[in-house]
């Protein structure tokens, strides 16, 4: 079993240190930040694990595996680095399947005053580095496939729900960022897809998304879509263009996204805010909450205009060398 995915684990390292080349000729350094973290994240449908700290005096305090290196990475940015990258393990919990593993690999970089459009090139030069290091012409995933050599499509989501779904996604969405549940709701009734009597407006979203958008995204050469609906970008600033969207972007890729990425919110109190929502959300839906990581809250009104993006390093390598799983591009993958 294991000589049978030795090629694509050689493909992966191969990946993994072209990508440490390519960050250092453009001046970026290397960080490792804690996996440990007093809040795993703020995001309401992010499961964490769980542990605690045991002092000299036997005094407890919970403590969590980190579902991104973000929060670390942007007080660095507050304390003046200009241009980092991550490449490590991090954790969350679950999520198993084809495309999800307990623990995996992230690659997360950040640029200090630079768009995220700069940071749409980025991710377009790492789809034809993982596929020379495969050697790889294309990307496959249950017969899909895709050119990581031809310029990704750029489709903002308004416009990726009329043209998959016929839905007219900003006319539920106000300049202040509030949402209209009413009217998606008739929206999706109109479409055919199924509702719930308890849905909000974000379940809603999701449900579109998954359905009727993803499915389509990234066939025959990758799609960047941009421009979500600020409730549903956290940790994004507002559009400059359109209020009622956010500086966030994922990259897709055979149906399958591969990384989520933003414009980065540096408003303390409206990130304070943002998180206090989401888990109430998380409270409502799960019946638990993560605290909030006090001293990124701090940071990050300290912190420069910057730009940055989370990338599925192991789905990277999947897609590029066809493997049918996740765990067939791991070293080690957790027992099941």
């Amino acid at each position: 079993m294991h000589a049978d995915r030795r090629p694509r684990l050689m493909a992966r390292n191969a990946t993994a240190a072209a990508l440490r080349g390519w960050f250092a000729e453009r001046d970026f350094v290397e960080v490792t930040t804690s996996a440990l973290q007093v809040s795993p994240g703020n995001e309401a449908h992010l499961a964490a694990f769980a542990t605690e700290a045991i002092g000299p005096d036997a005094s407890r305090r919970p403590l969590y595996l980190h579902t991104s290196p973000e929060f670390a990475c942007k007080k660095l940015l507050a304390a003046g680095e200009q241009r980092i990258f991550s490449l490590g393990p991090v954790w969350r919990n679950r999520e198993r399947g084809p495309l999800h593993h307990p623990e995996f690999t992230m690659l997360e970089w950040y640029r200090v005053g630079e768009t995220y459009e700069r940071v749409m090139d980025d991710c377009a030069e790492f789809l034809a580095l993982a596929a020379e290091k495969a050697g790889a012409k294309s990307f496959r995933f249950r017969g899909r496939e895709a050119d990581p050599f031809a310029e990704p499509e750029r489709l903002s989501v308004a416009e990726a729900f009329t043209r998959h779904a016929g839905i007219d996604l900003l006319a539920t969405v106000s300049v202040d960022g509030g949402t209209d549940r009413d009217a998606l709701h008739a929206a999706l009734v109109a479409a055919g897809l199924r509702t719930a009597p308890d849905d909000n407006w974000a379940d809603l979203f999701s449900r579109v998304m998954v359905e009727k958008v993803e499915p389509q995204l990234g066939q025959g050469r990758a799609t960047i879509l941009y421009g979500y609906p600020i409730s549903e970008a956290a940790l994004a600033r507002p559009s400059a263009e359109d209020p009622r969207v956010a500086e966030r972007f994922e990259l897709y890729c055979c149906g399958v996204e591969l990384a989520n990425a933003f414009g980065e919110l540096t408003d303390a109190a409206e990130q304070r805010r943002r998180f206090a929502a989401e888990m109430d959300e998380k409270e409502r839906v799960y019946g638990e909450r993560y605290p909030l990581d006090e001293d990124f809250l701090a940071a990050l009104a300290l912190m420069p205009q910057a730009s940055g993006s989370a990338l599925g390093f192991d789905r990277l390598v999947m897609l590029a060398t066809g493997a049918a799983k996740i765990d067939d591009v791991i070293w080690a993958p957790v027992a099941e």
